[in-house]
């Protein structure tokens, strides 16, 4: 099972390279622009993610994943006075994720941990968590891609270009690797 952790690991790491890539593409007033009302600013969203990833990762084995110092709606505000302090929340939220992923045990899987009292296994919690992120960087994915048109850098395989992708994929021999290690 330590490879669920391993690949949990690098699955969340690219998860958030997507984030890291859009976010250097886009300039604070951007990540800061909601593109309709009562929409969510790329701001409001890493906002929110960060206090769910603080609150889901500090002591999560030994506390319920919603901490009663959350305050889960001001999270909608957006409060972010500069880019740098941003990321540096950005990052803080997910030092806290790999952090604890990287103390994780293969006993620790099958331990019982509770979000809202609600019980999960460690590695369904996990599951649930990967599964939340990579839904909210989509959309910053997303809404960074709208905001630049034309400009944006893309993050993927380029329109036009799968058949140029896969003929240098299949050059390779065939081997066990992680997708995320030839980005």
């Amino acid at each position: 099972m330590n490879n669920y952790i391993e690949s949990s690991i690098k699955q969340f790491e690219y998860y958030k390279s997507l984030g890291d890539k859009t976010f250097a593409q886009l300039t604070f007033d951007e990540l800061k622009r909601e593109l309709s009302e009562d929409s969510n600013s790329i701001s409001i969203i890493v906002k929110h993610l960060v206090g769910n990833m603080l609150s889901r990762w500090t002591n999560f084995l030994t506390e319920d994943g919603e901490k009663e110092w959350r305050q889960r709606d001001e999270e909608f505000i957006d409060s972010f006075t500069s880019k740098e302090e941003f990321l540096a929340n950005w990052n803080k939220g997910w030092d806290c994720l790999f952090g604890s992923m990287k103390s994780l045990t293969d006993e620790d899987l099958e331990r019982l941990i509770y979000i809202r009292n609600q019980g999960h296994t460690v590695v369904e919690a996990v599951n649930r968590q990967m599964m939340h992120y990579a839904y909210h960087v989509g959309q910053i994915v997303f809404l960074g891609k709208l905001i630049k048109g034309k400009r944006w850098q893309s993050l993927s395989i380029p329109k036009g270009k799968s058949k140029d992708y896969n003929k240098e994929k299949f050059s390779k021999d065939k081997g066990k690797r992680h997708f995320t290690e030839d980005l």
